[in-house]
């Protein structure tokens, strides 16, 4: 039990920091480098913010594989497509109920999706033999270096002013002193700020800091997580589907559920749809083709039993999501409540038959 107890707060304290250093330095570093690269702000957002958001899964996914064994493999994969799930129905969903409804363009909502059921479609082809080749993992960055070619040169028509969003009027906050939480999360950035001092400043020092401590914050959770699933006697894979993944998402979260009461719905909805495609496509295809090529092998296979469901329920949560966007051009905040129900569902099909229980009727 105390092993139990034990993983779970390393894992849960792991996330906190990892938000943190992701929110704080990382994002704010990448940002400062795409405006040295004079990047666009779909481009940036693409590649750089999404790299920034998605950093805890992508570095989870690399770990994993150089750890060896097929147990952290499970992790690696599972914490990617239980990401996903959680990006498509918890940060849209939470995004519609804190803003009281999500106003979109649909233009960059079809264009996204479309690529995300592609990515998807990838995936599915990945798992159909359980094994993973250089050309299958590579396929995956030249798909998604098209996505960025695509966003530069496929940009959304200009936004009528009926149609713009305006700021969602929200409840004064509570003062920050006196939340014990952003108190404790002060203390860390000025502690880490004394290693890197002004995150905008030293952007390129405090980019290499913060995936220092990504990486070593990412390894503690692989770790942490196979310990737990141990304890509590289910398979790794389904530990990383749902607390790992969630956890991991928390950057993504907080960034949309803040543009969100900026009245600015459309990034909400891109960002957790955009990091979606990152996660795959980057999040997969780059630690395949390192392991591959480093590793000196000919594939890497893939346990997928436990994962064709999620394949299954990415498909069907990204077209509920899409039916939903569609009506009236917004995600009101019962549809959000929805959302967020349907992620219930998920987790708890998901505990229920990965520890070999019988399905409720």
């Amino acid at each position: 039990m105390t092993e139990i107890v034990g993983s779970l707060a390393i894992i849960i304290g792991a996330v906190y920091l990892l938000a943190i250093i992701t929110d704080s330095f990382f994002i704010i570093s990448l940002d400062q480098i795409s405006r040295k690269l004079n990047l666009s702000d779909e481009v940036a957002g693409a590649s750089l913010m999404a790299m920034g958001s998605s950093a805890p899964e992508l570095a989870i996914a690399l770990i994993a594989l150089f750890s060896g064994g097929g147990a952290h493999s499970d992790v690696g994969v599972g914490a990617i497509v239980g990401s996903a799930v959680f990006n498509i129905l918890v940060i849209t969903g939470v995004s519609a109920v804190v803003a009281n409804g999500l106003r979109i363009h649909m233009f960059a909502v079809r264009r996204d999706t479309a690529y995300y059921l592609l990515s998807i479609a990838y995936l599915a082809f990945i798992f159909s033999d359980g094994q993973v080749v250089l050309w299958e993992a590579a396929l995956g960055l030249i798909a998604y270096a098209v996505y960025v070619f695509m966003l530069a040169v496929w940009k959304a028509p200009e936004i009528p002013e009926s149609e713009r969003e305006h700021k969602v009027t929200e409840a004064e906050p509570y003062p920050q002193s006196d939340n014990l939480f952003r108190q404790i999360e002060a203390a860390i950035v000025r502690v880490i700020k004394m290693i890197t001092g002004a995150p905008s400043e030293n952007y390129v020092w405090t980019f290499f800091v913060a995936i220092v401590f990504i990486i070593i914050l990412s390894y503690i959770l692989v770790e942490s997580t196979l310990v737990f699933a141990a304890g509590v006697g289910i398979p790794p894979v389904i530990v990383a589907l749902t607390l790992l993944a969630a956890g991991t998402s928390a950057p993504d979260l907080i960034a949309s559920i803040e543009v969100a009461k900026e009245g600015r719905g459309g990034m909400a909805v891109a960002n957790a749809i955009g990091s979606d495609i990152f996660d795959v496509f980057i999040g997969l295809g780059f630690p395949w083709v390192v392991a591959i090529v480093f590793q000196g092998v000919a594939s890497i296979h893939i346990d997928v039993g436990d994962l064709w469901v999620s394949i299954g329920i990415l498909v069907a949560t990204t077209v509920v999501l899409y039916v939903f966007l569609h009506t009236k051009r917004e995600l009101s905040r019962n549809e959000g409540i929805i959302l967020l129900l349907l992620y219930v569902a998920f987790v708890v099909y998901t505990v229920v038959s990965g520890t070999g229980a019988p399905p409720a009727v």
